[in-house]
Protein backbone atom coordinates (compact mmCIF):
# COMPACT_ATOMS: atom_id res chain seq x y z
CA UNK A 1 0.00 0.00 0.00
CA UNK A 2 1.76 3.14 -1.23
CA UNK A 3 1.01 6.74 -0.34
CA UNK A 4 0.15 8.42 2.95
CA UNK A 5 -2.58 7.48 5.42
CA UNK A 6 -4.66 10.22 7.06
CA UNK A 7 -5.61 9.01 10.54
CA UNK A 8 -8.18 11.12 12.38
CA UNK A 9 -8.32 10.87 16.16
CA UNK A 10 -4.68 9.80 16.06
CA UNK A 11 -3.88 10.93 19.61
CA UNK A 12 -6.78 9.12 21.23
CA UNK A 13 -7.08 5.70 22.81
CA UNK A 14 -7.71 3.60 19.70
CA UNK A 15 -6.05 6.06 17.33
CA UNK A 16 -2.70 6.13 19.10
CA UNK A 17 -2.52 2.33 19.17
CA UNK A 18 -3.34 2.17 15.48
CA UNK A 19 -0.82 4.91 14.67
CA UNK A 20 1.86 2.82 16.36
CA UNK A 21 0.84 -0.20 14.29
CA UNK A 22 1.04 1.79 11.05
CA UNK A 23 4.42 3.28 11.94
CA UNK A 24 5.75 -0.18 12.83
CA UNK A 25 4.69 -1.35 9.37
CA UNK A 26 6.62 1.48 7.71
CA UNK A 27 3.63 3.55 6.59
CA UNK A 28 3.66 7.34 6.24
CA UNK A 29 1.01 8.69 8.61
CA UNK A 30 -0.60 12.10 9.02
CA UNK A 31 -2.41 12.21 12.35
CA UNK A 32 -5.22 14.73 12.81
CA UNK A 33 -6.54 15.40 16.30
CA UNK A 34 -8.33 18.30 17.99
CA UNK A 35 -7.03 17.70 21.56
CA UNK A 36 -10.32 19.02 22.89
CA UNK A 37 -11.22 19.16 26.57
CA UNK A 38 -13.59 16.15 26.61
CA UNK A 39 -10.85 14.67 28.78
CA UNK A 40 -7.44 15.94 29.86
CA UNK A 41 -5.45 16.78 26.68
CA UNK A 42 -2.26 15.86 28.58
CA UNK A 43 -3.29 12.22 28.19
CA UNK A 44 -3.31 12.62 24.42
CA UNK A 45 0.03 14.44 24.55
CA UNK A 46 1.49 11.39 26.29
CA UNK A 47 0.04 9.15 23.59
CA UNK A 48 1.67 11.25 20.88
CA UNK A 49 5.05 11.06 22.60
CA UNK A 50 4.77 7.27 22.46
CA UNK A 51 4.10 7.38 18.73
CA UNK A 52 7.00 9.72 18.08
CA UNK A 53 9.34 7.58 20.16
CA UNK A 54 8.95 4.90 17.51
CA UNK A 55 10.54 7.11 14.87
CA UNK A 56 9.19 6.59 11.39
CA UNK A 57 7.11 8.97 9.32
CA UNK A 58 4.46 10.55 11.54
CA UNK A 59 3.17 14.09 11.14
CA UNK A 60 0.74 15.48 13.71
CA UNK A 61 -1.76 18.16 12.75
CA UNK A 62 -3.84 19.76 15.48
CA UNK A 63 -7.22 20.64 14.10
CA UNK A 64 -10.91 19.93 13.66
CA UNK A 65 -12.36 17.47 11.14
CA UNK A 66 -15.10 20.06 10.50
CA UNK A 67 -12.52 22.60 9.27
CA UNK A 68 -12.78 22.29 5.50
CA UNK A 69 -10.03 24.82 4.88
CA UNK A 70 -7.60 22.87 7.06
CA UNK A 71 -8.50 19.65 5.23
CA UNK A 72 -7.90 21.26 1.85
CA UNK A 73 -4.37 22.19 2.95
CA UNK A 74 -3.40 18.61 3.80
CA UNK A 75 -0.65 17.05 1.64
CA UNK A 76 -1.55 15.70 -1.78
CA UNK A 77 0.13 12.38 -1.00
CA UNK A 78 -2.83 11.09 1.05
CA UNK A 79 -4.40 8.04 -0.59
CA UNK A 80 -6.24 6.44 2.37
CA UNK A 81 -8.33 7.80 5.22
CA UNK A 82 -8.91 5.99 8.53
CA UNK A 83 -11.53 8.04 10.33
CA UNK A 84 -11.54 7.30 14.06
CA UNK A 85 -12.22 10.82 15.37
CA UNK A 86 -15.62 11.42 16.96
CA UNK A 87 -17.38 13.00 19.85
CA UNK A 88 -17.73 9.86 21.98
CA UNK A 89 -20.03 8.67 24.73
CA UNK A 90 -23.71 7.79 24.99
CA UNK A 91 -24.60 9.80 28.10
CA UNK A 92 -22.83 13.05 27.12
CA UNK A 93 -24.59 12.90 23.74
CA UNK A 94 -27.95 13.09 25.51
CA UNK A 95 -26.81 16.29 27.21
CA UNK A 96 -25.50 17.90 23.99
CA UNK A 97 -27.01 16.27 20.90
CA UNK A 98 -26.36 19.27 18.64
CA UNK A 99 -22.61 19.10 19.22
CA UNK A 100 -22.56 15.35 18.62
CA UNK A 101 -24.44 15.71 15.36
CA UNK A 102 -22.18 18.52 14.19
CA UNK A 103 -18.91 16.73 14.95
CA UNK A 104 -19.83 13.17 14.08
CA UNK A 105 -22.01 13.74 11.02
CA UNK A 106 -20.75 16.99 9.50
CA UNK A 107 -17.15 16.10 10.34
CA UNK A 108 -17.48 12.76 8.55
CA UNK A 109 -19.09 14.49 5.57
CA UNK A 110 -16.16 16.93 5.37
CA UNK A 111 -13.72 14.01 5.19
CA UNK A 112 -15.79 12.28 2.53
CA UNK A 113 -15.81 15.54 0.57
CA UNK A 114 -12.02 15.70 0.87
CA UNK A 115 -11.83 12.15 -0.47
CA UNK A 116 -14.08 13.11 -3.38
CA UNK A 117 -12.02 16.19 -4.24
CA UNK A 118 -8.72 14.26 -4.07
CA UNK A 119 -9.90 11.04 -5.69
CA UNK A 120 -9.09 9.08 -2.51
CA UNK A 121 -10.69 5.65 -2.90
CA UNK A 122 -9.87 4.02 0.45
CA UNK A 123 -11.93 4.99 3.51
CA UNK A 124 -12.28 3.25 6.89
CA UNK A 125 -14.95 4.61 9.23
CA UNK A 126 -15.21 3.86 12.97
CA UNK A 127 -18.83 3.10 13.76
CA UNK A 128 -20.17 1.60 16.99
CA UNK A 129 -22.13 -1.31 18.40
CA UNK A 130 -24.46 1.33 19.84
CA UNK A 131 -26.26 1.44 16.47
CA UNK A 132 -27.95 -1.86 17.43
CA UNK A 133 -29.86 -0.24 20.29
CA UNK A 134 -31.73 -2.76 22.40
CA UNK A 135 -31.64 -5.41 19.72
CA UNK A 136 -33.34 -8.50 21.15
CA UNK A 137 -31.66 -10.97 18.78
CA UNK A 138 -28.17 -12.06 19.78
CA UNK A 139 -25.49 -12.14 18.67
CA UNK A 140 -25.82 -8.88 16.73
CA UNK A 141 -25.39 -9.33 12.99
CA UNK A 142 -24.62 -6.68 10.39
CA UNK A 143 -27.80 -7.79 8.60
CA UNK A 144 -29.99 -6.88 11.59
CA UNK A 145 -32.10 -3.75 11.21
CA UNK A 146 -30.64 -0.80 13.10
CA UNK A 147 -33.46 1.70 12.72
CA UNK A 148 -34.05 2.32 16.43
CA UNK A 149 -31.02 3.98 18.09
CA UNK A 150 -31.63 4.97 21.71
CA UNK A 151 -29.08 7.78 22.04
CA UNK A 152 -27.95 10.71 19.89
CA UNK A 153 -24.46 9.18 19.77
CA UNK A 154 -25.83 5.97 18.28
CA UNK A 155 -27.89 7.95 15.78
CA UNK A 156 -24.82 9.88 14.62
CA UNK A 157 -22.90 6.65 14.06
CA UNK A 158 -25.73 5.19 12.00
CA UNK A 159 -25.87 8.45 10.05
CA UNK A 160 -22.13 8.19 9.44
CA UNK A 161 -22.59 4.73 7.93
CA UNK A 162 -25.33 6.03 5.65
CA UNK A 163 -23.32 8.96 4.29
CA UNK A 164 -20.34 6.63 3.78
CA UNK A 165 -22.60 4.37 1.72
CA UNK A 166 -23.77 7.30 -0.38
CA UNK A 167 -20.18 8.43 -0.94
CA UNK A 168 -19.10 4.94 -1.90
CA UNK A 169 -21.91 4.72 -4.44
CA UNK A 170 -21.39 8.18 -5.92
CA UNK A 171 -17.60 8.46 -5.73
CA UNK A 172 -16.57 4.89 -6.50
CA UNK A 173 -14.95 4.71 -3.07
CA UNK A 174 -14.01 1.48 -1.33
CA UNK A 175 -15.39 2.07 2.15
CA UNK A 176 -15.70 -0.15 5.20
CA UNK A 177 -17.56 0.81 8.39
CA UNK A 178 -16.36 -0.96 11.54
CA UNK A 179 -18.79 -1.39 14.41
CA UNK A 180 -16.57 -1.44 17.50
CA UNK A 181 -17.80 -3.31 20.58
CA UNK A 182 -16.71 -1.78 23.95
CA UNK A 183 -12.97 -1.44 23.45
CA UNK A 184 -10.71 -1.63 26.53
CA UNK A 185 -7.02 -1.93 27.35
CA UNK A 186 -3.98 0.23 28.09
CA UNK A 187 -4.59 3.97 27.47
CA UNK A 188 -8.36 3.59 27.70
CA UNK A 189 -10.14 6.94 27.98
CA UNK A 190 -10.68 8.09 31.58
CA UNK A 191 -14.44 8.48 31.07
CA UNK A 192 -14.92 4.80 30.26
CA UNK A 193 -16.22 2.43 32.93
CA UNK A 194 -13.26 0.09 33.36
CA UNK A 195 -10.77 2.93 33.90
CA UNK A 196 -13.17 4.84 36.16
CA UNK A 197 -13.73 1.71 38.24
CA UNK A 198 -9.98 1.07 38.44
CA UNK A 199 -9.45 4.53 39.90
CA UNK A 200 -12.26 4.10 42.37
CA UNK A 201 -11.23 0.66 43.59
CA UNK A 202 -7.67 1.88 44.19
CA UNK A 203 -8.82 4.94 46.13
CA UNK A 204 -11.47 3.06 48.09
CA UNK A 205 -14.35 5.00 46.56
CA UNK A 206 -17.64 3.20 45.87
CA UNK A 207 -18.20 1.97 42.31
CA UNK A 208 -21.53 3.20 40.90
CA UNK A 209 -23.59 0.35 39.50
CA UNK A 210 -26.51 1.43 37.35
CA UNK A 211 -29.23 -1.20 37.45
CA UNK A 212 -28.89 -4.68 38.96
CA UNK A 213 -25.58 -5.49 37.25
CA UNK A 214 -27.08 -7.89 34.73
CA UNK A 215 -26.38 -5.68 31.73
CA UNK A 216 -23.69 -7.25 29.56
CA UNK A 217 -21.06 -6.00 27.12
CA UNK A 218 -18.90 -7.60 24.47
CA UNK A 219 -15.59 -6.23 25.77
CA UNK A 220 -12.98 -6.15 23.01
CA UNK A 221 -9.27 -5.85 23.75
CA UNK A 222 -7.43 -3.03 21.99
CA UNK A 223 -4.94 -5.33 20.21
CA UNK A 224 -7.78 -7.27 18.60
CA UNK A 225 -9.43 -4.03 17.47
CA UNK A 226 -6.16 -2.79 15.96
CA UNK A 227 -5.78 -6.08 14.09
CA UNK A 228 -9.27 -5.58 12.69
CA UNK A 229 -8.65 -2.00 11.58
CA UNK A 230 -5.40 -2.98 9.90
CA UNK A 231 -7.15 -5.78 8.03
CA UNK A 232 -9.98 -3.43 7.04
CA UNK A 233 -7.49 -0.95 5.58
CA UNK A 234 -5.81 -3.77 3.68
CA UNK A 235 -9.25 -4.82 2.39
CA UNK A 236 -9.84 -1.36 0.88
CA UNK A 237 -6.50 -1.62 -0.90
CA UNK A 238 -7.19 -5.16 -2.10
CA UNK A 239 -10.66 -4.55 -3.52
CA UNK A 240 -9.61 -1.20 -4.96
CA UNK A 241 -6.77 -2.76 -6.93
CA UNK A 242 -9.31 -4.57 -9.09
CA UNK A 243 -10.79 -1.29 -10.38
CA UNK A 244 -14.46 -0.70 -11.18
CA UNK A 245 -17.21 0.54 -8.90
CA UNK A 246 -16.63 1.23 -5.24
CA UNK A 247 -17.26 -1.44 -2.63
CA UNK A 248 -19.04 -0.86 0.68
CA UNK A 249 -19.15 -3.07 3.76
CA UNK A 250 -20.29 -2.88 7.38
CA UNK A 251 -18.41 -5.20 9.74
CA UNK A 252 -18.62 -5.97 13.47
CA UNK A 253 -15.38 -5.95 15.45
CA UNK A 254 -15.98 -7.56 18.82
CA UNK A 255 -14.69 -10.40 20.96
CA UNK A 256 -17.96 -12.35 20.50
CA UNK A 257 -18.22 -13.00 24.24
CA UNK A 258 -20.31 -11.19 26.82
CA UNK A 259 -19.40 -10.09 30.34
CA UNK A 260 -22.00 -8.83 32.79
CA UNK A 261 -21.48 -5.60 34.68
CA UNK A 262 -21.32 -7.57 37.93
CA UNK A 263 -18.58 -9.80 36.53
CA UNK A 264 -16.67 -6.82 35.18
CA UNK A 265 -16.68 -5.17 38.62
CA UNK A 266 -15.53 -8.45 40.17
CA UNK A 267 -12.62 -8.74 37.71
CA UNK A 268 -11.58 -5.12 38.37
CA UNK A 269 -11.27 -6.07 42.03
CA UNK A 270 -9.34 -9.24 41.21
CA UNK A 271 -6.71 -7.64 38.96
CA UNK A 272 -6.04 -4.86 41.49
CA UNK A 273 -6.33 -7.15 44.53
CA UNK A 274 -9.02 -5.01 46.10
CA UNK A 275 -12.59 -5.60 47.24
CA UNK A 276 -14.93 -3.34 45.23
CA UNK A 277 -17.55 -1.42 47.17
CA UNK A 278 -20.67 -1.06 45.02
CA UNK A 279 -23.09 1.85 45.20
CA UNK A 280 -26.43 1.11 43.56
CA UNK A 281 -28.12 3.56 41.17
CA UNK A 282 -31.14 3.39 38.85
CA UNK A 283 -30.61 2.45 35.22
CA UNK A 284 -29.62 5.38 33.03
CA UNK A 285 -31.37 6.47 29.82
CA UNK A 286 -29.52 5.55 26.65
CA UNK A 287 -27.83 2.46 28.11
CA UNK A 288 -28.46 -0.76 26.21
CA UNK A 289 -29.13 -4.03 28.01
CA UNK A 290 -26.40 -6.00 26.21
CA UNK A 291 -24.04 -6.05 23.27
CA UNK A 292 -22.85 -9.24 21.60
CA UNK A 293 -21.07 -9.33 18.25
CA UNK A 294 -21.49 -11.88 15.51
CA UNK A 295 -18.00 -11.65 13.97
CA UNK A 296 -18.47 -14.22 11.20
CA UNK A 297 -18.39 -11.55 8.49
CA UNK A 298 -15.18 -10.11 9.95
CA UNK A 299 -13.65 -13.58 9.96
CA UNK A 300 -14.65 -14.21 6.35
CA UNK A 301 -13.80 -10.78 4.95
CA UNK A 302 -10.83 -9.74 7.09
CA UNK A 303 -9.50 -12.98 8.59
CA UNK A 304 -10.34 -11.38 11.93
CA UNK A 305 -9.49 -13.66 14.84
CA UNK A 306 -9.93 -12.04 18.28
CA UNK A 307 -8.25 -14.15 20.92
CA UNK A 308 -7.93 -12.12 24.12
CA UNK A 309 -9.88 -13.47 27.07
CA UNK A 310 -11.37 -10.70 29.20
CA UNK A 311 -9.44 -11.68 32.32
CA UNK A 312 -6.15 -11.71 30.38
CA UNK A 313 -6.83 -8.33 28.82
CA UNK A 314 -7.75 -6.91 32.21
CA UNK A 315 -4.46 -8.06 33.71
CA UNK A 316 -2.60 -6.24 30.91
CA UNK A 317 -4.74 -3.16 31.52
CA UNK A 318 -4.04 -3.30 35.27
CA UNK A 319 -0.27 -3.50 34.71
CA UNK A 320 -0.42 -0.41 32.50
CA UNK A 321 -2.73 1.44 34.88
CA UNK A 322 -0.47 0.91 37.89
CA UNK A 323 2.53 1.97 35.81
CA UNK A 324 1.07 5.04 34.05
CA UNK A 325 -2.69 5.48 34.15
CA UNK A 326 -3.01 5.93 37.91
CA UNK A 327 -0.57 8.82 37.82
CA UNK A 328 -2.55 10.47 35.00
CA UNK A 329 -5.72 10.09 37.07
CA UNK A 330 -4.15 11.56 40.19
CA UNK A 331 -4.16 8.28 42.12
CA UNK A 332 -1.29 8.32 44.60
Amino acid sequence: MAGTILLTGAAGFIGSHFAERLISRGHDVIGLDLFDAFYDPAIKEANVRRIRDLGGSFTLIRGDIRDGELLRELPDSIDSIVHLAARAGVRPSIADPLLYTDVNVRGTQELLHLADQRGIRRFVFASSSSVYGNNEKVPFSEDDRVDHPISPYAATKKAGELICHAASHLQGMDCICLRFFTVYGPRQRPDLAIRKFARKVLTGEPIPRFGDGSTARDYTFINDIVDGIESALAWTSRVGSSGGAGRFEVVNLGESRTITLNRMIQVVGEVFDRIPHVEEHPEQPGDVARTFADVSRARDLLDYAPNTEFEDGMRIFAEWYLREGARQDGVV
